[in-house]
């Protein structure tokens, strides 16, 4: 709960990998008005010390119960990996902060009502971290589609492609849900945002073409995914994901209409353009962390908002859930080799 004297909202960021890094580094540098950064949380000694010192952050700790305990921490920031979030979101509403927790929200739809249900008892925000919901572009698409401008819309594509390989950990989809939650959480919710729809059935095709490593071991790991998807108004939905591309990052969405196509990204004049890892195609995004750096800003800046204002967040719990459940439903049409409901997605992995 906000406390009354609390001129500033004193917010500790748990995790300080590349995500909760942009996160602290917002809220260290003053550049989120009405916050400032309280306590980082990181178990790696290591990366916890370097944080610290390049934050010029006084208190930090290894256990994110010092940040709930902690009374000068208001709200939190969740980013660590996926399979944590249903925990440290449940003891934080128990202790009465509020929180902007990372994508994906949780590993299925059970322990997003968990969350639901904590946060609701203590009434305490809960956003999600789909920043492309605050990237200029983004915005400036949804407002134009709802303007009308391309009419009534008839699908929606989304796309992101990430140079970096893989990490170990992402392997067992046991225990991170593999690409289509790291990476295509932010497409799932970019597709329901821009069609205003719920996704109704599923069917994805997926392969490992990048990460040898994980072959033997984790036969059913992916690093490119392909999911088509019907949605209950009746469009339809497309989303692509890779990882190891090398060439760059690369996300982009097109919105299809009766009257016309908006895009988010480029789209070149020329007719065909070859993105290679020497750069022969000129300057491309190199990075998430660069081609969103403004909209986190501004995710932090809403969030402080919400808090202060008591008013919904522009991406809720219900949004995370949501992505959630299409993650699990694609991950069991890949497995299956067919359309999946998901609803049957969810009940599989209950």
């Amino acid at each position: 709960m906000l406390r009354d004297d609390a001129a500033v909202l004193g917010i500790a960021v748990i995790g300080a990998g590349r995500a909760g890094m942009i996160h602290a580094r917002n809220l260290a540098s003053g550049r989120v008005p009405g916050a400032r950064l309280a306590r980082l949380v990181e178990p790696r000694a290591e990366t916890r010390q370097a944080a610290s010192a390049e934050l010029r952050l006084e208190h930090s700790s290894a256990d994110y119960r010092e940040a709930l305990a902690d009374p000068a921490v208001d709200a939190i920031v969740v980013a660590t990996p996926s399979a944590l979030h249903c925990e440290i979101v449940e003891a934080a509403a128990q202790a009465r902060k509020h929180i902007l927790c990372e994508k994906p929200m949780a590993m299925n739809a059970a322990e997003c009502d968990r969350m639901l249900d904590a946060v609701d008892r203590a009434e305490v925000t809960l956003q999600i971290g789909f920043m492309r919901r605050y990237d200029a572009g983004f915005v400036a698409a949804r407002r134009r589609v709802e303007a009308g401008e391309i009419g009534q819309v008839v699908s929606v594509k989304s796309l992101t492609h990430g140079p970096s390989i893989p990490q170990p950990w992402m392997y067992d989809l046991r225990t991170s849900n593999g690409p289509l939650s790291e990476v295509n959480s932010h497409d799932i919710d970019t597709v329901r945002w821009m069609s205003g729809s719920e996704f109704e059935e599923v069917y994805a095709i997926a392969g490992n073409y990048r990460s040898p490593a994980a072959r033997e071991p984790f036969p059913d790991f992916y690093d490119n995914v392909i999911l088509t998807a019907r949605l209950r108004n009746g469009m339809q939905g497309c989303i692509c994901g890779a990882q190891g591309v090398m060439y760059g990052y690369d996300a982009r969405c097109e919105i299809l209409g009766e009257k016309g196509l908006i895009t988010v990204g480029g789209l070149a004049a020329d007719s065909v353009v070859a993105y290679t890892a020497d750069g022969s195609a000129g300057a491309v995004v190199r990075s998430w962390q660069q081609l969103f750096l403004d909209a986190y800003r501004a995710e932090d800046e809403d969030f402080v908002r919400c808090v202060r204002e008591q008013r919904p967040p522009r991406a809720g719990g219900e949004d995370g859930k949501a992505a959630v459940m299409v993650v699990n439903a694609g991950n069991r049409s890949i497995a299956l080799r067919r359309p999946v409901s998901v609803s049957e997605g969810e009940s599989a992995n209950a």
